[in-house]
């Protein structure tokens, strides 16, 4: 096993984080402010979105413009050429909603697109390249929200001229990005296109480096002058077209004019007296989010306490059964008859939480029936503001620099979302054209016991995203955490099947129990980027006070005024 840290250490003799007096704003992320923050992967986007809060703005431009830095700010991560889920909930609004804007087959897919003429799945062919590309959707949705929510104090252009600005200055090279371009420099050297954005005379930027995209800061500003029209018609759409079918896709004119925003209900639960709102399906992530918390309602976690053994070990086993579940049922709605008042039911939860033996481990979860019981690497943010205005949005192109395609002329991404499908014909989440690929993004809202708007978070990490803002909730509302010291606590991961994955910081004490009662055990970074990276904001009415959090797993920052 790898060495311990300090912090296990201290987790090994029994005392925790708060009892050692760690700074609730650890490593710097936090901010904190009686008007708004903003709590976003990047320092510079979250500052973005404050800046636009002090213009008169409200959450949702704030949002929204943060958002369409993060595209330039985090390139590897999101942009133009991808997709993503946003809940809004102002403080006049009765319910919240969610705005859909993942991306969509295209057209001509087939459930056997993926498969070789032996009929098996031809690797990397739904990671890398033409074929891998889903019909985009952030443009649409980012102009959505900001066209049906926003303030109306500032123009669409005011909205993108900070991250026009960006492209064009250069975005700083840290040292997570120079990490993950050189991880990614086969691709980028594969992708001329890409290449001549994202590496430096063909060898990957270095540290302290700035990257300029003026190809991107035209596509911002065509979209600032024209809307949506500017990406889904006309000459980018051709662009993006003639290029993704030069790589092999299927992409056409006709799929971009035809996607659709989707204006769906939040999934809604509650945890011990706390109203959970997250996004239904394409995303899974807020059901068995929901699912998650349900089970462990019935389970006293402040008795057994944070970082112990038999907490992780709760989690552990209620993760199997999720994630058993998912696997059976989950897909677009669209397209299958999804049982979420079932999977989201606090009697089917009581039924799983019964099957959990406290003294040892389930090998693996198959998936239950909750018919019974019927009536998408990535980015964050967050923002609220004083009048509990709420807003949290995930997006994504897929892995990091997405599909390795980059429309040249116009400095975009093209996202690989197709690989979100299983790619084989028989499963609820098969490719069929116009279906929206399964997904684990998760923004969330939770209001307080009183109705009132207390929390706004999220995560990237693939499948790892809704175990770990489920984690962070209970860690909020079972431990009483500030949302910064939250963020900070090591994480764990378990499939319904496989080894259980926990940062190393974790206590050996605790490590060495959970091998005892049967776990196999992958022990990872003690700030492990596979545990995602949260980004929130939580409302503190006690004191009149709006506190940020953002996670050191990645290059996130809170900015508030």
């Amino acid at each position: 096993m790898k060495r311990f840290s300090a912090l296990m250490v201290l987790f090994a003799v029994g005392i925790s984080l708060a009892a050692a007096q760690t700074p609730v704003n650890l490593y710097g992320r936090g901010a904190q402010g009686p008007n708004g923050v903003v709590a976003a992967a990047k320092p510079e986007a979250s500052e973005v979105g404050i800046q636009i809060l002090k213009k008169g703005g409200n959450a949702v431009d704030a949002a929204i413009a943060t958002a369409f830095a993060l595209g330039v700010l985090e390139p590897n991560a999101s942009g133009v050429g991808g997709g993503g889920f946003m809940i809004i909930k102002m403080a006049d609004m009765k319910e919240a909603v969610v705005i859909d804007f993942r991306e969509t087959a295209p057209k001509a897919s087939t459930d056997k697109m993926f498969l070789g003429p032996d009929g098996k799945v031809v690797a990397g062919l739904s990671s890398e390249g033409g074929l891998s590309v889903g019909v985009p959707g952030e443009v649409k949705g980012l102009l959505y929200a900001l066209e049906n929510f926003g303030s109306g104090k500032l123009s669409r252009m005011q909205i993108l001229e900070p991250a026009i600005d960006w492209a064009m200055k250069g975005v700083p090279v840290t040292v997570n990005l120079a990490s993950i371009i050189k991880d990614n420099f086969t691709k980028l050297v594969k992708y001329e296109n890409g290449a001549a954005i994202y590496l430096n005379d063909g060898l990957p930027y270095e540290i302290g480096d700035t990257i300029v995209n003026l190809d991107y800061a035209k596509t911002l500003a065509k979209i600032g002058a024209e809307g949506a029209d500017a990406i889904y018609k006309g000459e980018i759409a051709q662009a993006i077209v003639n290029e993704v079918q030069k790589r092999g896709g299927i992409l056409t004119l006709e799929d971009l004019a035809n996607y659709k925003v989707e204006v769906r209900k939040p999934v809604q639960g509650t945890y011990r007296g706390y109203t959970i709102l997250s996004v239904p399906p394409a995303s899974s992530g807020g059901t068995h989010l929901i699912q998650m918390l349900n089970i462990l309602e019935n389970f006293d976690l402040k008795k057994s306490g944070p970082g112990t053994a038999a907490t992780a070990h709760l989690w552990a086993e209620t993760m199997k059964m999720a994630f058993a579940d998912r696997a059976k049922y989950m897909a677009d709605t669209a397209f299958v008859k999804v049982p979420l008042a079932g999977l989201t039911n606090k009697d089917y939860a009581k039924e799983l939480a019964a099957k959990i033996d406290p003294a040892k481990p389930m090998a693996s979860a198959t998936a239950g029936d909750p018919s019974k019981y019927e009536s998408g690497s990535t980015t964050h943010l967050s923002v609220m503001d004083k009048q509990g205005n709420m807003v949290a949005i995930t997006k994504s192109i897929n892995y990091f620099f997405g599909s390795g395609v980059v429309v040249p002329g116009y400095g975009i991404i093209m996202n690989d979302h197709m690989d979100d499908f299983v790619l084989t014909p028989g499963s609820v989440n098969s490719v069929q054209p116009g279906k929206r690929p399964l997904s684990s993004m998760s923004p969330t809202l939770v209001l307080d016991p009183q109705g009132r708007s207390f929390m706004t978070l999220g995560s990237p990490g693939a499948t790892r995203i809704f175990p770990t803002v489920a984690q962070i909730i209970s860690d909020v509302v079972d431990f009483g955490m500030p949302i910064q010291q939250a963020i900070m606590e090591p994480r764990l991961f378990q499939m319904a099947s496989g080894n259980l994955n926990m940062e190393g910081r974790y206590s050996i004490n605790a490590y060495e129990a959970l091998k005892k009662l049967g776990h196999t055990i992958t022990v990872r970074g003690d700030y492990d980027a596979y545990f995602g990276g949260v980004h929130a904001v939580l409302y503190d009415y006690n004191k009149g006070m709006l506190y940020g959090g953002a996670d050191p797993r990645r290059d996130g920052q809170a900015a508030a005024f």
